[in-house]
């Protein structure tokens, strides 16, 4: 195996994501240069903060580009977690409408608190419901809990997009997948989720 690239445009907990990866054996490198995507076996999105601002990012340094390029025309494993998850969307709804990279068909809305789940953002371990069997789930116990921190969601306007859901603020799409079966998205941190997360992990490491 090459390395994981791990995508720095300024903005994500990018040292815990690497040592996540690197607890699991691979050589990860940290890049903001379009460059190393074309070299890496895997890609990793990672991203705390305004969808907008973090779109902005990465069109300032071509990564953008250079993502829809390696993901969805040459077919490279992705990883999106948290905002990263969401840019994958057709727009981003967080401070007036916002383009995304557009490879999945969804708008990103904020969560809306209800009776039962009155409090936003969204912060603590919960379940995620995988919908159907999924390489990303294997080893993973069926509504086993993952880490979020989050105040919006991805609204999928395809349910074919929605690999796993969690019930909270009404449910929302909490794994997605895109382009030729191996670009993923998680609302959750797996480098944050334990030995589940791990697991997870690894499972990308081996699609």
């Amino acid at each position: 195996m090459g390395y994981v690239a791990v995508v720095d445009y300024g903005m994500g907990n990018l040292d815990s994501v690497r040592r996540a990866f690197e607890v699991l054996g691979a050589t990860v490198r940290v890049t903001g240069d379009p460059a190393d995507l074309a070299g890496a076996d895997r890609i990793v999105l990672p991203g705390v903060g305004a969808f907008g601002v973090a779109m902005e990012n990465l069109r300032a340094r071509g990564l953008d580009e250079a993502l829809t390029e390696q993901v969805i025309a040459l077919g490279a494993p992705f990883l999106g977690i948290c905002l990263g998850m969401q840019l994958m969307a057709t727009t981003g709804r967080e401070h007036g409408d916002h383009r995304g990279l557009g490879w999945v068909p969804a708008v990103v809305d904020r969560l809306v608190a209800t009776p039962s789940d009155p409090r936003i953002p969204h912060v603590g371990w919960n379940e995620v419901d995988p919908v159907a069997v999924h390489p990303l789930f294997v080893g993973v116990e069926p509504q086993r809990d993952f880490y979020f921190v989050h105040s919006f969601h991805v609204r999928c306007d395809d349910p074919a997009s929605v690999v796993a859901t969690t019930p909270y603020a009404g449910g929302f799409a909490s794994v997605i997948g895109a382009g030729s079966g191996v670009a993923f998205g998680v609302q959750f941190h797996p480098e944050k989720s334990q030995r589940v997360g791990r697991t997870l992990l690894e499972n990308f490491l081996k699609v």
